[in-house]
């Protein structure tokens, strides 16, 4: 097979599932610690390879959750958003949409309007400066409940930024069920934002059928066991709802066994639409190109095949149709191009 390596590294892409804190790179996680030097996390880059090595699901929220707590200030806000879209120009991501969880700050201190301010300008810097589109997804961390749930929405929807288009839920599924989230998306729902929760990452397809039902899914994060119920695959390629696949996350944090046991293969042959996408790369040792490098293995995919799972990207995210339609021509520029030699 070609190495198509320097052809993903150029081609221009839309990246749907990327968390905020998950995105911070060793050089920024570790300048960090060193300001909040109560902290366990090491101040040495290297070291933190070691450190970000998981033994299962449990264990990756807690060493993710280790790193949320560095983030204290609203300084700490702007420069880890700002480091994350240049880490993303380098890799030619267009437009992203991040996952931030505002709980997370305004609970350690950081004053919520301070904290909408430090997203906001990094976000104007970066398109600015970087050429890189950010919107924020704001989403409910799982595991702290329903008290976080009710934080998110009225900070999703009384103190909303301009760049807020979506609302989720992350953190853990065991344990955590759907249905008692569903106030709180209809509340953001109704105020105009996308429904876009994770579900079955770490649990069976019964908890996608309830992000649908109960949230008004319009995209599912991960959603890895899908795979298990052939009517749900059908649902989700009849109603065009595109699963955000993260191949090395899913190994990392040990929801699938091996890279060649992924169910991607089986979600493409049944039709579902599929977006690539890297969760928390620094925190996994990936970044978006290799996450595409990953997955056109899986696929057995050439450049062509390479650049129309790059537009699934773009067609199912939530930018403007006029911004959609730039980055696709952008990408069909360039494969042609390419091709071309």
């Amino acid at each position: 097979m070609t190495d198509l390596h320097p052809f993903i590294a150029g081609l221009p892409k839309a990246e749907l599932h990327v968390h905020h804190v998950g995105s911070a790179s060793p050089r920024i996680v570790a300048e960090l610690a060193a300001r909040h030097p109560d902290s366990k996390v090491p101040t040495d880059p290297e070291a933190l390879v070691d450190y970000f090595v998981f033994t299962d699901f449990a264990h990756f929220i807690e060493v993710y959750l280790s790193v949320v707590d560095l983030v204290r200030t609203p300084e700490d806000v702007r420069l880890l958003t700002y480091e994350v879209a240049r880490d993303m120009a380098r890799q030619n991501i267009r437009y992203a949409e991040l996952t931030i969880t505002p709980f997370s700050s305004t609970r350690r201190g950081i004053d919520e309007k301070a904290f909408m301010a430090a997203i906001e300008d990094a976000r104007l810097a970066a398109e600015r400066e970087l050429g890189v589109v950010l919107r924020w997804i704001f989403d409910i961390p799982g595991e702290a409940g329903l008290e976080a749930a009710e934080e998110t929405a009225r900070l999703a929807v009384d103190l909303r930024p301009e760049g807020l288009v979506g609302f989720g839920l992350g953190g853990p599924e065991i344990g955590v069920p759907r249905p008692q989230f569903k106030p709180y998306f209809d509340r953001a729902v109704a105020a105009g934002l996308r429904s876009v929760p994770h579900a079955g990452e770490t649990t069976g397809p019964e908890t996608v059928w309830d992000a649908l039902r109960e949230l008004g899914a319009e995209r599912i994060g991960h959603g890895t066991s899908s795979v298990r119920d052939p009517e749900l695959l059908a649902y989700l390629a009849e109603h065009r709802i595109a699963l955000e696949v993260c191949p090395t996350s899913n190994i990392a944090t040990r929801a699938v066994a091996h890279i060649d046991e992924h169910p991607l293969r089986r979600m493409v042959d049944a039709g579902v639409v599929v977006t690539i996408n890297s969760d928390d790369p620094p925190m996994f040792g990936t970044d978006l190109n290799n996450e595409y490098a990953v997955a056109a293995r899986l696929l057995d995919l050439d450049e062509r095949g390479v650049a129309a799972l790059a537009k699934n990207a773009v067609e199912a995210s939530f930018l403007d149709p006029a911004g959609k339609a730039r980055i696709a021509a952008e990408i069909d520029a360039y494969t042609t191009e390419w091709l071309r030699g």
